[in-house]
């Protein structure tokens, strides 16, 4: 059996790390779709691998010969393009076709915590599942907090299977104590390399659905090569005269380029290559972290800048496209094609899945297909850059600008990029440093050539300004099931977001046994246009003493098929005594970052798990922690006669910033009880005494104040409620 080392030299065997996974396998039999029917879909995203890292794009010192392979027997583009400069906004626009002017996560976390793919950020794996597709996801995510069953979880944005790493800071270890699979956290031997595990469990993802009946979508987003450049082996370049990390990190890419490999072999031994369509891409430019040097390796390429720069080596990044018999060998493509161009790639492939319409992507399956002339191409590409973290050569490519708000476009032939004086965007136009670049002239652009071009210069402006929006609303997609127990009712919603007529819309939803759901509305339509949506509303009834559960909501509509789920509490039994809320069952919770936090609050600890809160120096040892935008119900059942309460930004949050403003407000069967000023650190709480005679369920609110939910931890403390 050949080594790692082997492999790594240039063998094309596996690393030991994936030959030692079950091999003996059989070609599987057909699909029940069959060969015609649509392809299985495998999407690899490296995490740092700059344009010129692989042989297929100029790489001389670190050996790729299973993705350079690739690219000679598929597509290689030549102008692919990440969303951004940086991972997460880069990850967020590619799962949801969205360029970082409209996306939700437009930066990488810091320390307010980091972004989230909420409700209405549809990903391709969404729409891929509507088409009937088994989808999953295995290695880095992201996004949201690291917690299960919530709305920016991977399961709940489409992937049946997750395996891998929630939080941007704990892809960092590449020597977890866990990883996440599915909602739960798994504790992971010790030594464990993660890539290792996460490649098996990507082959095993294969292994379980290549046989069918439905096609699959299997996303592996590696770590690899991100800092610190960590990797079991790294002794292919060992005799280099290198440092140890840059020694490291050469590994880190060739394992990567083995990972790639076993999944091709695993295709073609199950017998699926023939239908199965593979990319392999980047999230951004290369990195310089760790003590890793990218001008060793000539990781940019031909091209100016790095991960976190705007200029083309940033996010101009590496896209090979594979697929035997449907992609013709040897073949490039210049159509300019960002990452976000993705989603509706991939809903094209899957034969015309129900891809959102209100996307800034445009489908690249011509050029997949062999009929490029056949393409939409992009008017032009727009890049947003909000980064606090600075590494040297990207500040110096930046002209020390590197924490400032920079964007870029490209449109045709020309790419410009700017810099705002400090943080805020919304500065007027003249006060930013505005660079223009010819690229058919000067790819490393090198030459700025703004004064020359002042007509020029003033379209990209504009184009500048109407690509942002500081809100982008979205049109409703999909299936959405939404329970209010505080009526009895759970609200179904089947929105048709997409630019096609859906015929024959039909909604059911599944209960416990003993339960009864009986609709007040219609339930079916007979077609739904493009914006229409179906909405019922379902009344629900459970068994004496039926304690919480989730709730199935189904429907299909024009050849596609879509599920949602809710929890369903009924309500709790309303107190009998004076008590503290945090002591009482909420009829729910909704909270901007991480849970609610229980009698303990530091903002940013689980549950119960933090220090008493204070203000002022004074300790409550009983009271609830929420970040805004947040919202707690009760159910007093009109036994309440008073609610007390002191809420305020606690000692521990104020001395984690002072930028935090919140307001509350109580509120009682929708109407206003009482509501605060701005809360901030400097004011100290406020004490609220509210008459709650006669209230069914009370609302316990906080909003922010300033536009910056970043430190908006508030604490609800003594929150108590006397009965009548």
């Amino acid at each position: 059996m050949p080594s790692r080392r082997h492999f790594l030299a240039g063998s094309a065997a596996a690393a030991v790390g994936l030959a030692a996974l079950p091999q003996a396998v059989q070609p599987a039999r057909a699909a029940a779709a069959g060969a015609e029917g649509p392809p299985n879909l495998v999407v690899i995203l490296a995490d740092d691998l700059g344009y010129g890292d692989l042989g297929a794009y100029g790489q001389k010192l670190i050996s790729t010969p299973r993705i350079d392979r690739l690219a000679a027997e598929g597509l290689r583009f030549t102008d692919a393009y990440s969303a951004a400069a940086v991972c997460a906004p880069s990850r967020a626009a590619l799962l949801t076709g969205l360029h970082t002017g409209h996306a939700a996560v437009r930066a990488n976390p810091s320390s307010g915590g980091q972004g989230s793919l909420g409700a209405g950020d549809t990903t391709f794996a969404e729409v891929l599942r509507a088409r009937g597709y088994r989808t999953g996801l295995f290695g880095k995510w992201g996004f949201g907090p690291e917690a299960g069953n919530q709305p920016s979880h991977p399961t709940a944005r489409g992937f049946e299977e997750f395996y891998g790493y929630i939080d941007h800071g704990h892809a960092h270890q590449y020597y977890p104590a866990y990883l996440w699979n599915g909602n739960a956290k798994e504790t992971v031997p010790a030594g464990t390399f993660a890539p290792d595990a996460i490649a098996a469990r990507a082959l095993g993802f294969i292994d379980a659905h290549a046989a069918g009946p439905d096609p699959f979508l299997l996303f592996l987003t590696p770590n690899l090569p991100h800092a610190p450049s960590e990797v079991p082996d790294a002794s292919a370049y060992a005799d280099r005269p290198w440092t140890q990390a840059n020694k490291a990190h050469a590994a880190q890419i060739s394992l990567l380029d083995a990972q790639v490999g076993a999944v091709v072999d695993r295709l073609r031994a199950r017998g699926v290559a023939e239908r199965t369509v593979v990319l392999v891409a980047s999230d951004n430019g290369p990195h310089e972290e760790g003590g890793v040097n990218p001008d060793l390796f000539d990781a940019n390429g031909p091209l100016r800048g790095y991960k976190r720069n705007l200029y083309e080596g940033g996010v101009r990044v590496p896209l090979v496209a594979w697929s035997p018999g449907r992609i013709a060998p040897g073949t490039t493509s210049a159509r300019p094609t960002p990452l976000y161009d993705l989603l509706p790639t991939l809903a094209d492939l899957a034969g015309g899945a129900p891809a959102p319409s209100d996307i800034d992507g445009l489908s690249a399956a011509p050029v997949l297909n062999g009929a490029p002339a056949l393409a939409p191409v992009h008017d032009h590409l727009y890049w947003y850059r909000d980064e606090q973290g600075v590494t040297s050569r990207a500040n110096a490519q930046d002209g020390g600008r590197a924490k400032q708000v920079a964007e870029a476009v490209r449109k045709d032939r020309w790419k410009a990029v700017r810099f705002a004086p400090a943080r805020d965007r919304s500065v007027p136009d003249a006060q930013w440093r505005f660079e223009l670049y010819d690229l058919t002239a000067d790819l490393a652009e090198q030459h700025d050539v703004a004064a020359a071009n002042p007509a020029v210069v003033a379209s990209l402006t504009a184009l500048l300004r109407s690509s942002w929006a500081d809100v982008y609303t979205r049109r409703p997609w999909g299936l959405t099931a939404a329970a209010s127990p505080s009526d009895g009712t759970l609200t179904t919603t089947l929105a048709n977001g997409t630019a096609r007529p859906w015929a024959d819309a039909r909604v059911s939803l599944a209960v416990p046994a003993g339960w009864t759901a009986t609709p007040a509305g219609p339930a079916a339509a007979a077609s739904l246009a493009p914006g229409q949506a179906l909405t019922t509303v379902w009344t629900l009834t459970a068994p004496p003493g039926a304690g919480a559960a989730t709730l199935t909501a189904s429907a299909t509509a024009g050849g596609s098929a879509f599920t949602a789920r809710a929890p369903y509490a009924p309500l709790p039994a309303p107190p009998v005594r004076d008590s503290y809320l945090s002591d009482l069952p909420w009829v729910s919770a909704a909270n901007g970052w991480g849970p609610v936090e229980i009698d303990r609050s530091n903002g940013k600890q689980a549950a119960g798990d933090g220090t008493p809160i204070a203000f002022g120096g004074v300790t409550h040892a009983k009271g609830l922690g929420v970040h805004a935008p947040s919202e707690l119900v009760y159910h007093l059942g009109g036994r309440g006669n008073r609610f007390t309460a002191l809420v305020g930004i606690d000692d521990f949050s104020k001395k984690q910033s002072a930028s935090g403003a919140t307001r509350a407000t109580v509120r009682g069967d929708g109407r206003v009880l009482a509501t605060t000023g701005i809360l901030t650190g400097a004011s100290g709480p406020t004490a609220l005494d509210v008459d709650v005679r006669g209230v069914r369920l009370l609302h316990l609110v906080v909003e922010d104040a300033n536009a910056n939910s970043a430190f908006d931890h508030t604490s609800w403390a003594s929150a108590r409620v006397t009965v009548v």
